[in-house]
């Protein structure tokens, strides 16, 4: 078996500069092939197309889109497209913190579970999601600095939009409706167990003890993994996450 060949990349993600890594024959013979079959689908269609990539927490969805939309403005044969996250559309922490959800007979804030699908404005996705395919919309972006999102923050307006987050092909409701919108869905399939080794280190990375990290992830990421595992939804392509970051297909 070949040694992998990765190459590092400079990027900005999520406002911060990082140095990112990916092996070159999945740039070459993964990454690559899926922008050529959309850019030849956009072409055909002759309007904006959507793309959603749903994936679990911990699989850099959003550094991986960004990538992409690189690749497609360094490649001349390649239609170009713009990266986005459905992050902005959670409700504001104040709606949050005003509203509860009724679980295993408990009642439980929405801020205490924020991220989870229910912590979602699906029906302004859904209009914004709408409005794109049309034309040029403005989307909202969740800003990490206030940790809630700002409204219209984003001109939305690239040919074929890649649009990422844990629940676009969940297949429960309201969330099931979005998936008539996409002209193409990817889905990235992850072990639990991989996933809860790297939730608990991101934590320790960010001054958590082991044993806190542990906690945090029983507490809040592992319902969340759980979830996706069992309700990710169908998707036109599924890519794997391997242990060491690299994707393969599915």
């Amino acid at each position: 078996m070949n040694e992998k060949q990765w190459q590092t990349y400079d990027m900005t993600v999520n406002g911060l500069p990082q140095k990112i890594r990916y092996n070159a024959d999945t740039v070459e013979g993964l990454f690559l092939p899926l922008l050529r079959r959309l850019t030849e689908m956009q072409r055909k269609a002759g309007r904006c197309i959507l793309v959603f990539l749903a994936a679990p927490p911990a699989t850099g969805k959003s550094t991986l889109l960004q990538f992409l939309e690189e690749l497609t403005r360094t490649r001349a044969a390649l239609t170009p497209a713009q990266a986005l996250g459905m992050d902005g559309f959670h409700y504001p922490n104040s709606y949050l913190a005003a509203h509860t959800i009724l679980r295993d007979g408990a009642e439980i804030p929405l801020k205490n579970i924020k991220g989870a699908p229910e912590t979602f404005d699906v029906a302004l996705l859904a209009e914004k999601l709408r409005a794109a395919k049309e034309g040029r919309t403005q989307f909202p972006v969740y800003d990490r600095r206030i940790h809630d999102p700002r409204p219209d923050a984003l001109t939305v307006d690239a040919p074929i939009l890649l649009v990422e987050g844990n629940w676009l092909l969940l297949d429960e409701e309201p969330w099931c409706n979005l998936h008539a919108l996409a002209d193409y869905t990817l889905r990235i399939d992850v072990s639990p167990e991989l996933l809860r080794d790297r939730l608990t280190a991101r934590k320790v990375q960010g001054g958590l003890s082991v044993e806190d990290a542990r906690a945090f992830y029983e507490r809040s990421d592992a319902p969340n993994v759980l979830r996706f595992a069992a309700h990710a939804g169908a998707a036109d392509e599924v890519w794997r996450m391997e242990a060491d970051g690299d994707f393969v297909r599915g």
